[in-house]
């Protein structure tokens, strides 16, 4: 029983690598709001935004299960779901634990209103599974399916900041708006770096932007995503005593993206797009350690 949900997590939600991420994010989205507020973050505010969102990504990768089952079935027959590893209903049932869990967190810390904010995220997370009952519109329009499934991040996030302003002042501080926004946009990198592949990695079924826009135009949105995240996140840091520092590493770090761009524009080779998606989870990492948590460690 154990090792089938191990090697579940180890294909399609690696809990080191997807912990990884997610703890800094949400440290840094509690230390980022206590920052704006002139505090510090709790605890407790802490483990349980990290606890929250960490659920939450993990029921987005159940609902894809459910909403991509039939693809998987005839496009994706290796994967975990339609060769029998574990199913539906398990998955559906492993869903429902996590949401009982988040609930009984937000109650404990939060209370009612923090509750409220909980089942704002799931009902569009529910809204999101269900393709918003658009499902073929959407699918004929990539990119009002990237963002109405991006918005599910800055609703994450928001509900992360939440474990701090909304138990301490119950106000949310000004310019947290800034770091939402960042978020929408890291959304954006990190879904598209993970859907760029070279031309020998392409898959019967599956809808890269890479296979949908072509390999320039995807590598060009990317970069420029990038860009403005990097501005966006410059902005927020500025509110935190950190802009200079953070607009100095995300120039470096738009050289590196736009020379291993060109690169592989140049020379596609088999499993070279997976440096778009390493390249992502280091802006990732950049941004929320340079957001939230840099700035806290070296706050007088």
């Amino acid at each position: 029983m154990l090792n089938r949900w191990w090697t579940y997590q180890k294909e399609r939600f690696p809990i080191a690598a997807n912990g990884l991420l997610i703890g800094v994010f949400s440290f840094s989205a509690v230390s980022y709001s206590a920052l704006l507020r002139g505090g510090v973050p709790s605890w407790d505010s802490s483990t349980v935004a990290f606890a929250i969102a960490f659920l939450f990504f993990l029921q987005l990768r159940i609902a894809d299960e459910f909403k991509d089952y039939e693809e998987d079935c005839r496009f994706r027959p290796y994967r975990p779901v339609p060769r029998g590893l574990v199913s539906l209903r398990e998955l559906g049932i492993l869903g429902a634990l996590t949401a009982l869990i988040q609930g009984f967190l937000a109650l404990y810390l939060g209370g009612l209103t923090l509750g409220l904010f909980l089942i704002g995220v799931w009902l569009y997370l529910g809204l999101m599974s269900q393709e918003f009952f658009i499902r073929d519109w959407l699918k004929a329009h990539p990119i009002i399916y990237l963002i109405s499934h991006m918005m599910i991040m800055p609703l994450i996030y928001g509900l992360a900041t939440a474990c701090d302003w909304q138990v301490t002042t119950g106000v949310m501080p000004s310019g947290l708006g800034w770091f939402l926004a960042v978020s929408f946009f890291n959304g954006v990198v990190i879904e598209i770096g993970r859907k760029i592949r070279s031309p020998k990695d392409e898959e019967a079924g599956v809808d890269t932007y890479s296979y949908l826009w072509g390999r320039k135009w995807a590598v060009f949105v990317w970069l420029v995503v990038c860009t403005m995240m990097a501005v966006l996140s410059a902005i927020a840091a500025n509110l935190v005593g950190f802009g200079l520092p953070l607009a100095i590493a995300t120039g470096l770090m738009l050289g590196i993206s736009g020379t291993l761009a060109h690169r592989f524009l140049r020379s596609p080779l088999p499993n070279s797009g997976k440096r778009f998606e390493y390249l992502s989870a280091i802006w990732t990492l950049l941004i929320y350690l340079s957001l939230g948590i840099i700035p806290l460690l070296i706050s007088p």
